[in-house]
């Protein structure tokens, strides 16, 4: 077991550490050099997850797993980091604790990619417990702004509650079946009341890291209130290790009669209340919030299907990957337009800032699933996948809410293009974000119409028997 194995994540922790100590002898109007080892850190940690890209297998005493889910895993959270972090110097550039931002973003991207390769459930305990005690630090960063500190706490309150029920979960299920070994688990007789409701608690602690029922509450919080580089990183990073930590215990219990059932409903309440909740927002930011809530309930999707259907994991990569991609550019604009969040600050934006305003509907877009964006092609390889499965009544409530789902996106979209504006021009932050948010809308657009191969697929396994 080389230490080699954890590179990329060894990679990380030295950009935290570098970034931390020039946040502590740089003058404050220098502490945007910090942002330079967190992107090479980052740059590192994906080379270095490419050169892994061997032969599957556990390392560190069957602990951490290196596979093809580990890679993609690797590969999003330090992209989705990366364009979160572009944007942060100039947002951040009167905060005296600016530099300490990199250190606390790269450890909870550390903290999500331990989520998606944990092989061992008390791996999985101590990955969760980093990026969630990261993770409330970013979303009360603004501590003189009640919104921030609102969502902090709020984040921190149901946070507690969810990773005690996980602990809960891990110690009934070891004690059941008497590991905590990922390859042992598997094999495992896990039939008794005590170990299944263990199992159920594992998932609600998930839950709640990827923004889903019951542990969904905290998500339109600190999309409106954490600082818009850290509310863009919270509503994606976490939720690629929570979808695929939860695949993961899918594929390990594929005979557990209560699981499935337990992530339908969840997905069904989940994308229900994200979109029902969209509907009545005023704040654009809480808007997206809502949606994300929303987005979890179609990544279970493929959770609920997992070793039933052949192209439900494929199909999960590339709805995150989708689905980071679209979330990122919304928050890009808004840091774009600094800030402005309100409904009618988006009247009239495509005269104004065309540029933006059509970056921010190619986002939308992509979230609802339109072709030919990616976000087409990731709603329908699930929803395949789903069928293929022998879900169809979840991929149909699926259907149904994406339509419903286009309402709330229409209350800003249609304003944009067929209102007066509110001001001549409004101001922008700096040409990063706006650089982050046409070049996401750019690529939703691109890897759309480069998916075909990947549409071919999953529509191949639908139809052939």
């Amino acid at each position: 077991m080389p230490v080699s194995d954890v590179g990329p994540e060894i990679a990380l922790i030295t950009g935290a550490i570098v970034a931390l100590l020039l946040a502590m002898v740089l003058p404050q109007r220098r502490l945007g050099w910090c942002l330079a080892p967190a992107l090479a850190a980052l740059a590192v940690a994906a080379l270095w997850a490419l050169a892994q890209a061997d032969e599957p297998r556990l390392t560190f005493s069957g602990v951490w797993a290196l596979d093809g889910v580990t890679l993609w895993a690797r590969l999003m959270i330090v992209a989705a980091t990366t364009l979160c972090l572009i944007f942060a110097p100039r947002w951040f550039a009167q905060d005296r604790r600016h530099g300490e931002f990199y250190t606390m973003t790269l450890f909870s991207a550390l903290g999500a990619i331990g989520i998606a390769a944990a092989a061992d459930l008390l791996q999985l305990v101590m990955a969760v417990l980093l990026s969630s005690v990261t993770g409330y630090v970013l979303a009360a960063w603004h501590r003189d702004w009640a919104l921030s500190v609102e969502a902090g706490m709020k984040y921190f309150l149901i946070g507690a509650l969810a990773n005690a029920l996980l602990v809960i979960g891990v110690i009934l299920l070891m004690g059941m079946a008497g590991t905590s070994d990922y390859a042992v688990l598997k094999g495992a007789d896990i039939s008794s009341p005590l170990a299944l409701t263990g199992l159920a608690l594992i998932v609600c602690g998930l839950a709640f890291k990827l923004g889903a029922v019951p542990g969904h509450a905290w998500m339109p919080d600190v999309a409106e209130g954490a600082p818009v580089p850290a509310a863009a990183f919270l509503t994606v990073v976490p939720k690629i290790g929570a979808a695929l930590a939860l695949y993961r215990l899918v594929h390990l219990f594929p005979g557990a009669d209560m699981l499935r059932p337990l992530i339908a409903a969840l997905s069904v309440l989940t994308m229900s209340l994200g979109n029902l909740a969209a509907l009545w927002q005023t704040d654009v930011r809480r808007l997206i919030g809502w949606s994300s809530v929303s987005q979890s309930g179609y990544a279970l999707m493929a959770v609920t299907v997992a070793d039933l259907a052949p192209r439900a994991l494929p199909a999960l990569l590339w709805f995150l990957a989708a689905y980071v991609m679209a979330n990122v550019t919304a928050f890009a604009v808004i840091a774009h337009l600094r800030g402005r969040t309100a409904l009618p600050d988006y009247k009239g934006l495509a005269r104004s800032r065309p540029g933006m305003a059509a970056a921010l509907i190619v986002a939308f877009l992509s979230l609802v699933g339109i072709p030919p964006l990616i976000g087409f092609t990731g709603k329908l390889g699930l929803f395949l996948a789903t069928i293929n499965g022998g879900y169809a009544w979840l991929a149909l409530a699926a259907v149904l809410n994406t339509v419903a789902s286009l309402f709330y996106y229409a209350r800003v979209i249609g304003p944009m293009y067929f209102a007066p504006p509110q001001d001549a021009r409004p101001a922008i932050l700096d040409r990063a974000s706006g650089a982050v948010a046409l070049l996401g809308a750019v690529g939703l657009v691109v890897l759309g119409l480069l998916s075909g191969p990947f549409l071919a697929e999953a529509i191949e396994v639908i139809v052939l028997p």
